[in-house]
């Protein structure tokens, strides 16, 4: 049997508990690790974001030139409101006072309409932007090595396609895109103010250097929050993903409690970093209103020194309520904006660091010559899921075609490892994998996994049918195929009693099927894929004794004209194979048949005496 540190060679638990702290410290610093992220730049990643946006840069300059046009109407009515107090209500005449009436009302029609429709066009822009963003990150993710979801909790993940692609969506929501539009609304007042009375301008513009000031500030200490929030909200999706997924564990071992603790500690710091970007919303908002209203009395004031009309006095204090407003606004949308690029950081930042473990995971193909005629291949292969901690060290085997493969040895051995490089869900370290006499890294990965079928010992099932569990990859399933793969395993019948038939509902995860069902299903798949290759990793592990009878005669017909690679503790399932590769501590130790083995007294003869005296204890014990 395998040391400790020899069996634990598959990929461990996500987390463990770091020596001396406690569960809240772990969780603390697992936050910490989770919001380092390097310095952002805005522009760097709002220049990541146009290639989504590209596709409907129409719209966007419709609703940048429609904002434009916007801004231009509204400094037309304070103007309007000053001739129309001017030549209308002071000078009595009724004519004018109509006719600045007519064009008050006629301007606020067209800029409302303008906005509709700008609005409108950023929103659409925005939404399928994010849904290309979406569907991109989606797809990138499936592309991955395996490799890399051993490091990351599912919830995380989840986080980067959700909650942080939607906030970035607010930027098109809050119109933070067309910022300009605020920009030249400010010029335009700015402008207007100055034309009608250049000393009452210099007022209101004494301001401005203070509002520069507090929104550098504030803009800094928004980041970090906002940084915080997107990193604190993929923590809380992670721990909740964890906690349903194993509440069957959590129940029987009754840390309801502890798991309650776990959610508290990170619940309050996810609180204690909105509130913290709420303050300084409201320190900001406050400030802008208090200068506003300090630049407003001191014009009042300075009246009394230099008398104007009374229309110029309603005109500056609407233009003055216009100059604050894109100001308040400009903060507000730079608090969304902090939002949003702090969920951009974290979302290219995931694709930049899989695109590098991508990068990594595959190298260029080695010059090393092939077995004659073998259908696989593994040639001095070595491997570590961890630096230094060697799983496969030198193993060299060749499977010919139709070949039975079934390969045997203790827990930690390495047996799953080698299915899994065989299907280049990892890379190997050393050494060549072949497939068909072909490096499989020269191989596209779809390509190559066309020509396995794969029978697991935990069949995952997706929601939908049973035709279109079996049919997996198939658009649209072929109902006569599928029905064909049952009646070769001898399950159709079993499927056909159902309600529906094979267009009978699956839950997720199939839990409303057997596990002898799900396994017939995963049978019914590879059969149905008819690929040349097939691998059997623990088949029939999860079902009993008798189930595992009744599922040879499916056994017999899937690895029939197959090379097939076959991964059993059950040594009865396997005795009828061509050769038997026995693993130990990752080597390749022993070879032969059933027979041989058994004559050589090796380790293959330990396991086989091991596993028939616990066969003969559980049948002594059978009822």
């Amino acid at each position: 049997m395998s040391t400790p540190a020899q069996s634990a060679v598959e990929p461990q638990p996500r987390r463990s508990k770091p020596p001396g702290d406690t569960r809240t410290e772990a969780i603390l610093r697992a936050f910490h690790e989770e919001g380092a992220l390097g310095q952002a730049y805005d522009s760097r990643l709002l220049l990541r974001l146009w290639p989504f946006v590209k596709p409907y840069r129409g719209l966007l300059w419709l609703s940048v030139g429609l904002g434009v046009l916007i801004a231009l109407a509204s400094l037309l009515r304070p103007y309007l409101m000053q001739r129309t107090i001017d030549d209308g209500v002071m000078k009595g005449d009724q004519h004018a006072l109509l006719i600045g009436g007519l064009l008050f009302a006629l301007v606020i029609l067209l800029e409302q309409t303008l906005n509709f429709a700008q609005v409108y066009a950023a929103q659409i822009v925005g939404a399928r932007a994010m849904s290309d963003l979406r569907s991109h990150v989606f797809a990138f993710m499936h592309r991955l090595p395996l490799a890399y979801f051993d490091r990351q909790p599912v919830g995380r993940l989840v986080t980067r396609v959700t909650n942080d692609i939607d906030a970035i969506l607010e930027l098109f929501a809050s119109g933070s895109l067309t910022t300009v539009v605020d920009l030249v609304r400010l010029v335009g007042i700015v402008v207007v103010m100055v034309s009608i009375d250049w000393r009452l301008s210099l007022i209101g513009f004494a301001a401005a250097p203070a509002i520069a000031l507090l929104v550098a500030v504030v803009r800094r200490l928004a980041r970090d929050a906002f940084r915080e929030i997107r990193a604190k909200t993929a923590r809380m999706n992670a721990t909740m993903n964890e906690q349903i997924s194993g509440m069957t564990v959590v129940q029987a071992f009754s840390q309801q409690a502890a798991a309650e603790s776990e959610f508290d500690a990170i619940n309050r710091a996810y609180r204690d970093a909105n509130l913290r970007s709420i303050k300084y919303e409201a320190l900001q908002d406050a400030a802008i209103e208090l200068v506003g209203a300090v630049c407003l009395a001191s014009i009042v004031l300075s009246l009394g020194y230099r008398p104007v009309s009374f229309g110029t006095v309603v005109a500056f204090n609407a233009y003055l309520i216009m100059f604050f407003e894109p100001i308040s606004a400009l903060a507000q949308r730079y608090t969304l904006l902090q939002s949003a690029m702090a969920g951009a950081e974290r979302v290219f930042g995931l694709l930049e660091l899989t695109e590098r473990d991508a990068a990594q995971s595959s190298k260029p193909a080695l010059a090393a010559e092939a077995a004659q005629g073998a259908a696989l291949e593994l040639d001095h292969v070595s491997f570590a899921y961890k630096p230094n901690v060697p799983v496969l060290s030198d193993v060299s085997f060749a499977a010919a075609p139709g070949e039975r493969i079934a390969l045997v040895g203790p827990t930690g051995a390495g047996k799953t490892t080698i299915v899994q490089l065989l299907l280049r869900l990892y890379d190997a370290a050393d050494g060549v994998v072949r497939v068909d006499g072909r490096d499989i890294t020269t191989l596209e990965r779809n390509e190559l996994r066309r020509m396995f079928a794969v029978v697991p010992q935990d069949v995952f099932l997706f929601p939908g049918t049973v035709l279109s569990n079996i049919a997996v990859g198939d658009e649209q399933p072929d109902l006569a195929r599928a029905e064909q793969a049952l009646r070769r395993i001898g399950a159709y019948d079993l499927f056909a009693r159902r309600q529906g038939g094979l267009l009978a509902n699956v839950h997720e995860r199939g839990d409303n099927f057997s596990a002898g069902e799900r396994q017939l299903i995963a049978f019914a798949r590879a059969l149905y894929r008819d690929a040349p290759n097939l691998i059997l990793d623990e088949a029939t592990a999860s079902v009993d004794s008798d189930t595992e009878q009744r599922l040879q005669t499916a056994l017999e017909e899937l690895i029939k004209g197959r090379t097939a690679i076959i991964i059993a503790h059950r040594l009865s399932t396997i005795r009828a194979v061509d050769r038997i590769l026995v693993l130990q501590r990752g080597r390749l130790v022993e070879q032969g048949t059933h027979e041989q083995l058994l004559k050589a007294g090796g380790i293959y003869a330990r396991l086989h005496d091991l596993h028939f005296a616990r066969s003969t204890r559980s049948d002594s014990i059978r009822p």
